[in-house]
Order: structure tokens, then sequence, then C-alpha cells
């Protein structure tokens, strides 16, 4: 009961803020909206002036942005590789997930996350914590969801000097809607062949010409192709929009989302690749195998400007309850035709405070445009993780006929297992200078400097100490922008990121890796960004992505070392935007190597990173066959690839065909049909070891229809 209350205040709550806004009495009268260059949410005009705001998108991609710099920047003007997926892409496309989403983005795997969590590769680098939200740190374990996003960017290499630690493969930011001090209102309401229903709504309103009020929800209750798999999630995210003056604008948000669901650990191996003709089988404990997690989060943004100055503050609070369950496949004897099951829980409690403050400031200096960021960060991050091993009543083995069982599971600590309490604090200054000596002639050169400092108190009864480590990090930015054609732009960057040695959760820390200096990752690039026609982007880059000081067993028993080295290469292809007006593209191809050039704890020199395919091509379009008509058609192609970094069992190559069908009908009404898999392709996209393998789902139909009033 508990979980259906909170969802049904949803569904009442976005149906009662439609009646409300569709109440012409209600709405104040407002300005025309246009769109600004400036895709961070909004512009200030000047005084007396109408509002400029970006409304919701109708186009796939962005022009210019201010996440990759902090400065507002033409995509073309950022030395780095980076994928837009805009909210146009999303709905066109139903992505409902952070997974289904990195399918298509050159250079990213999605993980399964152990059936709890986001998780990603990135250039051969695997995170569970390189997400953010509008640039701040979002790095609890828990699935995102992109009912009020504007679009998701995937910053691909090291980028610490704009959001410090980690992000050694790339980041993935969320940039939130906000309230545009418009009119705009949509409804959604869609399921799919599997039984799984949501609704959604984004109800934008004006209250007079100073104020305006946006509201984002959804309630979803879904189900799998896979057997006793299913989720119930609910959320909303109400934010207000204020201008303070002429050029002041501060916008509230806060967000609440809760996400339940069962964790699928997925399938294990037989002699050497997934188990054939088991993918609807739930391999363990379905009724005690699940995923609980409660987001709350608190934003004010302040921005002010002086002319060529401005003054930027983003303040966040966000408090995360998550939880999670599992009986899943640890092991297969395909001999016996025996599974071996483990089963553990964990909690992982967080409450992060984080504020960011940027002056940006915009001159011609002797004769040379410059645009200077100078920004500090301040941070603080608390933690409560504690895990119990599971005991399986009646024994941990079962044979494949019997895979799904109902047992009951005894759970308590043994002497590895995580029970700890930890706070990390950073401090962070930073400076960026972007020079334009000529017209086609750019350089980008930065240095962060951050102070973080974690203390861990491990509260195990066989330990019962306090752990801390103290990491002073210098993360350097350079690149170089030639624009030999007004269309075309030729770059080289340099950038580093630094991971301290507690890991990108920073769960636990013991005696020997308290004294370790971080894991460094160097990035080298050369890339080209080229319009061939307005309002179409494509992409190309080469880089060398190199990480150091990790973990190997050191020459004595016991001792460890920080000799290991892995390092990636590839090539990485992207078009992206709208051929035409009718013909709107996001494709992408990207080739990686990516091994272990010197022996690390995990893996002995010569092996192939995990979940690194050699080749993977996406590709999705949609064209407007008349003004009522639209069709979209996609494909997904990825060669082999290894589940762990064992490389003992291949994930096969596959290739998926998907399409879609839109119709606008009279009143604003849009129709849409999605199908995913559309030539019922057998395949496994993603693993997170060995035997816990992520089948690919059947032909999929969704339907939607989409109000719009």
């Amino acid at each position: 009961m508990s979980d259906r209350l909170p969802s049904r205040l949803v569904v009442f709550s976005l149906a009662s803020s439609a009646f409300l806004f569709a109440n012409p009495s209600f709405a104040a009268e407002t300005s025309a909206v246009s769109e600004p260059s400036s895709v961070d949410g909004a512009e200030l005009a000047a005084a007396g002036d109408a509002i400029l705001v970006t409304g919701r998108r109708l186009q796939y991609g962005i022009g210019a942005t201010r996440t990759a710099t902090k400065t507002d920047t033409d995509i073309r003007n950022i030395p780095q590789a980076l994928t837009v997926i805009s909210e146009a892409q999303i709905e066109d496309q139903s992505l409902r997930s952070v997974g289904d989403l990195l399918m298509f983005v050159p250079g990213a795997t999605p993980g399964t996350g152990e059936g709890n969590r986001d998780q990603m590769t990135l250039r051969g680098n695997n995170t569970t914590a390189d997400f953010f939200v509008d640039g701040v740190r979002d790095d609890v374990q828990y699935f995102r969801d992109f009912y009020n996003v504007d679009r998701v960017e995937v910053l691909k290499g090291p980028n610490a000097m704009i959001f410090g630690r980690g992000g050694g493969g790339g980041v993935v930011n969320r940039v939130l809607k906000r309230a545009t001090l418009g009119t705009a209102r949509q409804f959604s309401l869609s399921g799919d062949r599997f039984g799984g229903l949501r609704a959604s709504g984004d109800l934008d309103q004006a209250l007079g010409q100073s104020v305006g009020i946006r509201v984002n929800a959804m309630v979803e209750d879904g189900d799998s192709f896979r057997r006793h798999v299913d989720l119930k999630r609910y959320g909303i995210n109400p934010a207000i929009g204020v201008l303070a003056g002429p050029d002041t604008r501060i916008d509230l948000s806060y967000e609440f989302v809760h996400d339940r669901r069962t964790a699928d650990r997925g399938l294990p191996a037989s002699n050497g690749e997934p188990i054939r003709g088991q993918d609807r089988t739930f391999f363990g404990d379905p009724d005690r195998s699940y995923s609980k997690a409660d987001v709350n989060m608190a934003t004010i943004a302040v921005e002010h400007n002086f002319g060529a100055v401005s003054l930027r503050n983003r303040t966040s609070f966000a408090d995360y309850d998550k939880f999670y369950q599992n009986i899943y496949p640890s092991a297969f004897n395909s001999a016996t035709g025996i599974v071996t099951l483990g089963a553990y829980n964990s909690r992982n409690d967080r409450r992060n405070l984080f504020s960011q403050t940027d002056l940006v400031w915009k001159s011609s200096l002797a004769g040379v445009d410059q645009t200077l960021l100078v920004g500090i960060e301040l941070g603080r991050q608390t933690s409560r993780n504690q895990r119990l091993s599971g005991t399986i009543v009646g024994g941990s083995t079962t044979p494949l006929a019997d895979a799904t069982v109902d047992r009951e599971v005894i759970f308590a600590p043994v002497g590895s297992d995580a029970n700890n309490r930890t706070r990390a604090t950073v401090a962070a200054a930073y400076v960026q200078e972007q020079l334009r000596p000529t017209s086609w002639l750019e350089i980008v050169a930065g240095l962060r400097f951050d102070s973080f400092k974690l203390t861990v108190d491990d509260l195990r009864p066989a330990v019962n100490a306090g752990f801390g480590r103290r990491d002073t990090l210098w993360s350097p930015r350079l690149g170089v922008v030639v624009k030999p054609r007004d269309n075309l732009s030729l770059y080289a960057g340099y950038a580093r990121s630094y991971l301290p040695q507690s890991g990108d959760q920073f769960s636990g820390l013991d005696i020997s890796t308290q004294a370790l200096k971080p894991e460094r990752f160097d990035n080298y690039e050369l890339g080209a960004k080229w319009e061939p026609v307005e309002g179409l982007l494509a992409t190309a880059a080469v880089y060398q992505l190199d990480r150091i000081n990790t973990r190997a067993a050191g020459p004595v028993a016991g001792t460890v070392v920080l000799t290991g080295a892995q390092r990636s290469r590839g090539l990485e292809l992207g078009l992206e935007r709208s051929v035409t007006d009718d013909w709107q593209i996001s494709a992408g191809y990207s080739w990686q190597k990516a091994e272990i050039v010197e022996t690390t704890s995990a893996a002995p020199a010569g092996r192939t990173v995990p979940l690194v395919p050699r080749h993977s091509l996406s590709l999705w379009n949609r064209y407007a066959v008349t003004k009522q008509l639209g069709v979209g058609l996609g494909l997904i192609a990825r060669s082999k690839s290894y589940a762990s970094i064992s490389n003992s069992v291949k994930l096969p190559r596959y290739a998926r065909v998907d399409a879609a069908l839109f119709y606008k009908l009279a009143g604003g009404v849009e129709v849409q049909v999605n199908a995913e898999n559309l030539f019922n392709a057998n395949y496994y996209p993603t693993a997170h070891n060995d035997n816990n393998i992520a089948p690919g789902a059947p032909r999929m139909i969704k339907g939607t229809v989409r109000f719009g009033f």
C-alpha cells in the first residue's frame, strides 16, 4: 500500500495541474516566447523587453552548451568529443533509461549494474559514479529517469577540470527543464506489449512577466519479457523561475523520485558464451531480489549579469536512500547442469551538498577576444554503507530446470562485508581562459586544484578503526581549435583526471589504500567538427587514453604497488541534428581497443578490457513524410566483446533494427508506435561479469499517445 499511495498522488497532481493550467482565468498574459542561441535555459533581456527562453525542443542535438567549459560555447569550438541526445530524440525513440540511451553514443557501453543501478563503460573505463545533473555531482547508485530532462550530454575523456575527481573515461550530464516564463503543456500515456504502463506530464506556466512555474511528473508500472521482473517508479519535479530584475534570474527546483524494481542479475555462461534458450528465465529468487531508491534533490541557482561579467551560483542538496538485495547466479556447471547461487544485500544512504560559484568575464584585450572563467566548488558527502552476506537455507545449488527458486535466506555480516560511515569533503578552485586571437583560431586552457579529504569509520568488530586520506589534485586541460572554414573546426586536446584509491564510490579504506597515490587518466585527442549543411553536424575524433597508478600485487605477499596500467585507443564518428527540415538524424560509429598494458591486481598484461567491442554502430532517423505523418528507422550493431576481465566469456556480435511511426491528429494529439528489435534478433548487449549476462529483449512494441494543449 505504501508504494501505491504516492504513485496515485503523482497521477492526481498531474491531472489537477493540467486542469488548473488549462483554465484561462489561471494563466497570466505573457509575452511571446522565442528560443535563443544559448542552450542553458534562459537569456536575460534588456529592461522592459520580453524574456528570451528556451522552450521545448523540436530538433535533435544543440548548437551550443555551457556544460563542457562552464561558458556558453559553440559545440564546434569545444576541443573534445561529446554526444548530445535531446528531449525530442528521447521521445521519438522512447528511451527510458541511461542504458537505452548509451546504445546510441559512440564509445559507450551500458552495464547491468547488478540490476540495481546505472553503470557504464566509456572509452574502456567502467564507472558507477560519473553522473551529473546540471553540472553537479549525482553519484549514488540508482536508476535515473528522463521525464524531466531537456537533454543528456555525454562528454568523452577526462573531465576533471570542469567536474572534479573521476570522469576518467567521460561523464553523463543530465540538463533538466526550467520554467521558461512562457506557456506549454504536454501529457503522455504509453504502454508496451509486456504490460508496462507509463504516464508523464510537463506543465509550464507563466505567473506574470517575471515568474514562471514548471511541473514535470511521471508514474510507471513496468513489466519485462523476463519472468518475475517488474518495476514501479514515480517522480515529480516542480521548478520556479524568477526574474529579479532585468539582469538577474533565480531558479528553484525540487525533485522526488521513488524507484522499486526486481534486481535482475541476468544469465550465467555456458562453454564461454551466454547460456542459450534461457533468456526469459530468472536465475535465483525474484521475490527476495529487489532494489529500492528514494531520491530527494533541492537546488537553487542564481545568475546576475554585470555587462561583460556574469556571476553564477548553483547550490544543490540531495538525500539518497538506497537498498538492494539479490539472490543471483554465481556459477554454472554445464557438465552437470547445476547452477550455483549467491546472495547478499547492501544499503547505501548518502547526503550530498555542493555549491559552485563561477565568474565569467568576456572582453577584448589588446585586440584578442577572450572569455575568462574563475570558479570555486565546495562539497560535502556523508554515506552509510552496510553489506550482509546471505546463506541460502537448503543449499546454494539448483538444477538448470529449476533455476527460479523460492528459498529462505539468512543475511548476516562476514569478515569482508562493508560496515562503515564515510565523510568526503572537497574544496576546489579553477581557472580557464578561452582566447580567440583571430577568427580562425581558439585556444582553451584551464587548470583545477582539488583538495579532497576522505575519512572512513570502519565499524566491523574485527577492525573498529578510522582511516583517512587527503588528496591534492591538479587537473590541467589544453585545447587548440583551428577553423580553416566557417563550417569546419579542427582541434587537438589534452586533459587529465584523477581518482583517489578509495574508488569511484569512496566506499572504504584500509591501512594500505589510505597511503596510495590516486589513479591518473591522461587523454590525447585529435578531432574535427563539420557542418556540411546548415543544421547538420559531423564529428570525428581519434584518441589515446592512458590509465596509470592502478593497483597490483607487490613483490612481498600482502603488499600493494601502483605499477598497473591500461591503455584505450579509438576512433569515434558522429552525425547529428538535421539533414533537412524534414529529416533528423543521430548516428555514430566507434572503433576501440582497450587493454591492460601493465599487470594489475585484476588481470595480467595483454588482457582485453570487458564491454569494449572493437566495432560499434548506431543509427536513428526520423523523417516527416507529411505534416501529419512521420517515420523512424534505426540500427544498433556491435562486434563481440568480453563479459569480464577474465576474457573467458564472449558476448556475441549482433545487430538490432528499430522502427517507429508518428501521426498527428487534430487538437494537438500525436500517436506514436515504436518497434524495438523489429526482426527479433537474439542478442546479449551487456554483462556485469561472466555469470551475470543481460539478454536483449525480443521484439518490443510500444505505443504512446501525447497531448499538447
